[in-house]
């Protein structure tokens, strides 16, 4: 399943009313801010259609999952949107993770941890929202966080340590970047890692660059170590090579056309996240020329100056580097 989907739940009080943009959708927020009667509210449907009062539009089909036979409940649907609320333990398991990255259906799924067996986007992590007698979703995070609350933005940050999710390409080109003008680059080696690097950080100017299409699960416990520190931003773009590919570096007459909505070309039974979806790309683009593309080994092309500089300009804060 691919493409953005217009959802609407609304009976005589409440209205709901977002888009889905990718496979994997976390709703978060406290007790009443209206996560559980969105589902029931869908479950209503499901189960009395009109004479529950509930109306739903989507041109896919809405399900709620839950209880012990999730299992037998997902395997006889497809092309659906699925929506699992808090409670249902499963959600968190590995077994989980596993069963529906070999499905085609979205998930939205209502939760109060992170998911860390599942690669989900800092994008797509919400909260319910009122405004009068109507609920909608409101992004709680972003590609891009601003940790330190006195400055304008992330320009005035000269970083004196980048620290990267990423140990092959990524962090090859970042370093070398890092080595030409005296700042120190190291790699967490994964994700998971980030919390730990940060915790033997002094009071510094520091960049955290991490892959934001699979980010989610980490999100909230690299911000508790943050805290209110203003020395420390974090830049998540959706992966390394999507700052390749949105470079413009390809120069890819179809690469430019799938930008405008990648969620219209990415098949979610395909990808399950969306930074695979981006390095096959890139992969392929890439292939027999002199920007051939290798993740395990940068290619040295990508370090020309030229190159280089193209990729920078998608890195907002790196010109006061």
């Amino acid at each position: 399943m691919k493409g953005s989907f217009h959802i609407i739940v609304q009976n005589e009080r409440i209205k709901y009313e977002f888009v889905l943009r990718r496979n994997l959708t976390i709703i978060r927020g406290d007790s009443a801010t209206g996560k559980t009667t969105l589902v029931d509210m869908i479950r209503e449907y499901k189960s009395l259609g009109e004479g529950s009062g509930v109306e739903l539009f989507c041109e896919k089909q809405c399900i709620v999952v839950e209880g012990n036979g999730w299992e037998k409940q997902l395997s006889d649907v497809g092309q659906s949107v699925v929506f699992v609320d808090e409670g249902n333990r499963f959600v968190s398991s590995v077994e989980f993770a596993r069963f529906i990255q070999e499905t085609d259906n979205y998930y939205v799924l209502v939760t109060r941890e992170g998911l860390s067996a599942l690669p989900y986007s800092v994008e797509e992590i919400y909260g319910i929202r009122s405004s009068g007698k109507y609920g909608g979703l409101k992004p709680l995070y972003h590609e891009m966080y601003q940790l330190y609350p006195d400055a304008a933005n992330t320009s005035e940050l000269k970083p004196k340590k980048i620290i990267t999710e990423d140990s092959n390409a990524g962090y090859q080109f970042f370093a070398n970047i890092c080595n030409e003008i005296g700042i120190e680059c190291v790699s967490a080696a994964g994700k998971s890692n980030i919390c730990s690097e940060l915790l033997k950080c002094k009071d510094e100017n520091i960049v955290v660059i991490a892959d934001g299409a699979a980010f989610g699960p980490e999100i909230e416990k690299v911000l508790k170590v943050i805290g209110q520190r203003k020395q420390v931003v974090l830049y998540l773009p959706e992966s390394f090579e999507w700052l390749i590919i949105e470079s413009g570096v390809l120069n890819d007459k179809e690469i430019k056309a799938m930008s405008e909505k990648w969620e219209n070309y990415i098949e979610s039974s395909q990808y399950f996240s969306w930074e695979r979806f981006f390095t096959d790309l890139l992969i392929k683009k890439s292939s027999g020329g002199y920007l051939e593309y290798n993740k395990k080994n940068l290619n040295k092309a990508y370090l020309a100056t030229a190159v280089k500089h193209k990729i920078l300009k998608q890195v907002e804060w790196w010109k006061e580097a």
